[in-house]
């Protein structure tokens, strides 16, 4: 009797010291220590965040050039270039005659002939104020033309010879200064003359610009040649979610299966209505260009109509503290939870800032180097202790030596209980 009484007071015992254990950790607000086995922790570390859009494009000219052709003023003669011809600024394009040349000559020969007769008139004028002007020191009282009086605008009965003098020298001075715009006016007209006789024959028109001749229409419809220029850019669309992010300096990387190297830039342009008309059954498209740098003489001809993928950088900060996005949680704020050199798991509160690559920047917060938990698999309470699992190959002889007897007796009954 005696060992079955011996036996069952253990097991009471034992049952009773489970049962108290267990109200003790699942009471509502228990203060029994709780002890978190960790699996998957990392560090906060210095990296650089980069948010992207990624996109496709295709190679275009950066510019087209058209030209036009008046058909109701002029008749055409012939074209100087065939579609496909490479051309530099300055190169001939096209040659025709004016139909209304005689008429503008005759419209210019008519105003010369004008100018002409106000020059003379004015002339005329000025000689007849130096002649009264000449009169006024020996005549005082000599008689005065009526139009040189009335253009003077003063009263000569009651004004002083000095005083109409002084009058007579200002409207000289301006009638000279209007003679001068006259004889300008025909030296212009002159070269205008000289100019249409030049052009009596043909007239040839020719390019602004270095490029390649995309188009010529020869049933005169305007325009009459397009051109295309020889630098090329990324042509695509941006979504209207992109549209939000994207702003024109931004950097882009480009690559192509027709171009070895990749190629960099920047966004030169983007279009703020979308290429079609809005409508509820379709998602708008914005398009944009993209500027490819140069990378010096030996930079690789690219094919007009390759496709590339495009990457728009459209944030990046480099040597921010970060950590990955699945290591934060959330209530009012978010935090994450830090592992102290004491053995807990704090939770520290933090303000973020740029999210990209699955990696969260921390403005506020933990710093550079502290190590956090990584996602958990049951729900962890604030200043718990935590254990993790025994790293064979990092453990040293000479860090175990450190610990104290203490310690080391705390540790092995943590990790024995806890497994």
């Amino acid at each position: 009797m005696s060992g079955n009484w011996k036996i069952a007071a253990v097991s009471i015992a034992s049952i009773v010291l489970i049962t108290v254990n267990l109200y003790l950790i699942e009471k509502k607000e228990s203060k029994v220590e709780r002890t978190v086995f960790v699996e998957n922790w990392t560090k906060v570390k210095k990296d650089t965040i980069t948010d992207t859009i990624q996109t496709n494009g295709v190679i275009k000219p950066v510019e087209e050039y058209d030209i036009y052709f008046d058909a109701k003023k002029n008749d055409f003669k012939k074209f100087l270039v065939k579609e496909g011809d490479a051309i530099t600024a300055g190169s001939s394009l096209f040659e025709y005659t004016a139909t209304e040349l005689d008429a503008l000559k005759a419209s210019l020969e008519a105003e010369k002939t004008a100018a002409e007769g106000e020059m003379a008139g004015i002339e005329e004028y000025i000689g007849k104020l130096r002649s009264y002007q000449g009169t006024l020191t020996s005549e005082p009282e000599a008689a005065i033309d009526e139009s040189v009086e009335k253009n003077l605008n003063i009263d000569i009965t009651t004004s002083s010879s000095d005083l109409i003098k002084s009058n007579i020298e200002q409207e000289m001075y301006k009638q000279e200064l209007e003679k001068n715009k006259l004889d300008e006016k025909v030296k212009m007209l002159d070269a205008k003359l000289s100019s249409i006789e030049e052009q009596s024959s043909a007239i040839v028109t020719t390019s602004e610009a270095d490029g390649v001749v995309k188009n010529i229409n020869k049933n005169l419809d305007n325009p009459i040649i397009s051109i295309v220029s020889t630098n090329v850019a990324i042509e695509g669309y941006f979504s209207g979610e992109e549209m939000k992010k994207a702003e024109v300096g931004m950097t882009i990387k480009a690559s192509s299966s027709d171009s070895k190297k990749a190629l960099k830039g920047t966004i030169g342009r983007i279009h703020s209505y979308p290429a079609e008309e809005p409508s509820l059954k379709k998602d708008n498209r914005f398009p944009f260009q993209a500027l490819i740098e140069p990378e010096g003489e030996e930079t690789e001809a690219l094919l007009v109509g390759s496709k590339v993928d495009l990457t728009v950088i459209t944030n990046e900060k480099a040597g921010v503290p970060s950590v990955p996005i699945k290591a934060i949680h959330y209530q009012k704020q978010p935090y994450i939870y830090k592992f102290t050199k004491k053995g807990y798991v704090d939770k520290h509160y933090i303000t973020k800032g740029l999210k990209a690559e699955g990696k969260q920047e921390i403005i506020k917060g933990p710093s550079v180097g502290d190590v956090i938990l990584l996602k958990p698999d049951v729900v962890v309470k604030n200043h718990s202790n935590f254990i993790t699992p025994i790293q064979f190959e990092k453990v040293k002889v000479a860090t175990y030596k450190k610990f104290t007897s203490r310690e080391k007796v705390r540790y092995l009954l943590l990790g024995i209980l806890e497994k």
